[in-house]
């Protein structure tokens, strides 16, 4: 090699390392995006070194893009097979997809290539556990047909209330505004409602929702306004913030929560039956949209069937896994504004007849309209791309104008992806997402927004809050163990 090529190249080099250390700073400061930015930086002056993709793989993990992660992780392992941390970080990236075969795959590998590490003989053997468990469950489940509902074995007027209970109680049939004030005031300090109230208020929101099409039309009467929140993620404080701030859920104030209401915050259980009590209390109250996060291979690995197993019961689980598959899939405000939780189709054409003859009551599939619903995001190119998580698929300005045309719509509001500000007007103005979980995770360092829309002109105001302090503990604190040990 001549001289001047071998300078250049320590050169590059030095370079390179450089780029990768501030990417680890920004890494550690919690700034995924910018770490994402300087390791790609890294990667276009040495695209050679495994370490830059396996790090630039684990910044997109934490910003829950894992089809990219894989991506990233597959490109390390193929620059060099021996390196563990290729395995590992792809292992994660699966994981947190739930798909725990693969995960199991690559942890082998791992211990393959340090058999005496005991950090990878203790995560093998977690995802061991977590895989014979998946092919238990598989083996003894019924199949859909089969099945009877769970609803069907509880009558909650048998459940009795011990007299020294001194939280919320619903007299009669009937959940008032009043109970509710009770109810939450009891969440904030920490206390826990009773099975019997819980089961009513979920047994009472399954008919309310069953009855409900896949897509909901909204009616916001001329002079009255109507207020669109996304993921809140069980973050139960920051919820009672926005009450706080925009005023409770009434007939005057009328909300729709855009899905991601549980998982990922460990005060799920306290958010979601408030906002299912709000709903019993005046249907037109509250619209509740399911997200991706509203089934039960999320709940499984997120945090809320362990929270509800640990606050409510087993039966619980089961429960709030079939009041979720009741969930609408899309409102439309005024045969205007498209509210979904995640995004647009992989095909044009799509109408909003096609949504509400979706049959909704499953599990979300893995491909389809339900599932592009619940899972797409918007991307800047034009055209569609492959999605970053894995699942669904990223859509452009493009994709979006032509939907509202098709449509006859103005405007739509998705949720889905954290964001700094708390909210992202996309796509030429025609696209805005909107989050409500300040600080996500407890790391994040975001802010949260909602969005009010005046009837008639429906223009979208937005609103962004901070978060607000909340007891000691901690995101995932119910999450599947194997998980917390890959955070």
């Amino acid at each position: 090699m001549p001289p001047s090529m071998a300078t250049e190249n320590s050169t590059n080099t030095s370079r390179a390392e450089e780029l990768k250390l501030l990417a680890n700073e920004a890494f550690k400061a919690h700034k995924y995006s910018q770490a994402i930015d300087l390791y790609t930086q890294a990667i276009e002056v040495d695209n050679n070194n495994a370490v830059y993709w396996a790090n630039r793989a684990f910044a997109h993990t934490k910003l829950e893009e894992y089809g990219s992660a894989i991506q990233d992780a597959t490109k390390a392992i193929e620059i060099d097979p021996r390196y563990s941390k290729g395995y590992y970080r792809r292992g994660a990236a699966y994981l947190a997809m739930g798909k725990f075969k693969e995960a199991l795959k690559d942890f082998q590998q791992v211990k393959k290539i340090c058999p005496n590490d005991p950090d990878a003989t203790k995560k093998l053997k977690e995802c061991e556990k977590a895989v014979m468990k998946l092919k238990f469950e598989e083996a003894i489940s019924v199949p859909e047909s089969g099945r009877r509902s769970v609803a069907d074995s509880v009558d909650y007027h048998t459940i009795d209330v011990e007299p020294q209970y001194a939280g919320a109680r619903i007299e009669g049939d009937v959940v008032t505004l009043d109970f509710v004030k009770k109810m939450m005031d009891d969440f904030k300090n920490q206390k826990c409602l009773h099975k019997r109230y819980a089961y009513q208020i979920v047994l009472q929101i399954r008919e309310m929702l069953r009855a409900l099409p896949s897509l909901v039309d909204i009616n916001v009467p001329n002079g009255k306004h109507f207020t669109v929140c996304g993921d809140v993620h069980g973050q139960f404080y920051d919820l009672i913030n926005i009450f706080e701030l925009n005023g409770l859920p009434s007939e005057d104030n009328p909300y729709l929560f855009n899905g991601d209401f549980v998982d990922r915050g460990s005060f799920s259980v306290e958010v979601i039956l408030t906002l299912f009590a709000f709903k019993c209390m005046s249907p037109s109250a509250i619209y509740l949209s399911r997200g991706n996060h509203e089934s039960k291979s999320m709940n499984k690995i997120y945090g809320f069937e362990g929270e509800v197993k640990s606050k409510l019961s087993d039966t619980f689980v089961e429960l709030f896994a079939e009041v979720f598959c009741y969930l609408p899939l899309a409102h439309v405000i005024n045969g205007k504004v498209f509210v979904v939780h995640g995004g647009l189709f992989s095909v044009d054409g799509v109408k909003l007849s096609d949504i509400k003859a979706i049959d909704r009551f499953c599990e979300p599939p893995e491909e389809g309209l339900m599932c592009e619903l619940l899972w797409s995001d918007p991307q800047p190119q034009l055209g569609r791309g492959p999605s970053k998580r894995g699942v669904g698929l990223s859509f452009g300005a493009d994709v979006t104008k032509r939907f509202l045309q098709d449509n006859n719509l103005d405007l739509v509001v998705r949720s889905h992806e954290v964001k700094d500000e708390g909210y992202e007007i996309e796509h030429d103005g025609k696209l805005i997402t909107v989050f409500s979980a300040p600080n996500y995770c407890d790391q994040m360092g975001n802010k949260g927004a909602f969005i009010r829309f005046e009837a008639p002109d429906l223009k979208p105001n937005i609103v962004t809050f901070s978060a607000v302090p909340h007891p000691d503990v901690k995101p995932m604190a119910y999450a599947n163990n194997f998980l917390r040990l890959f955070s």
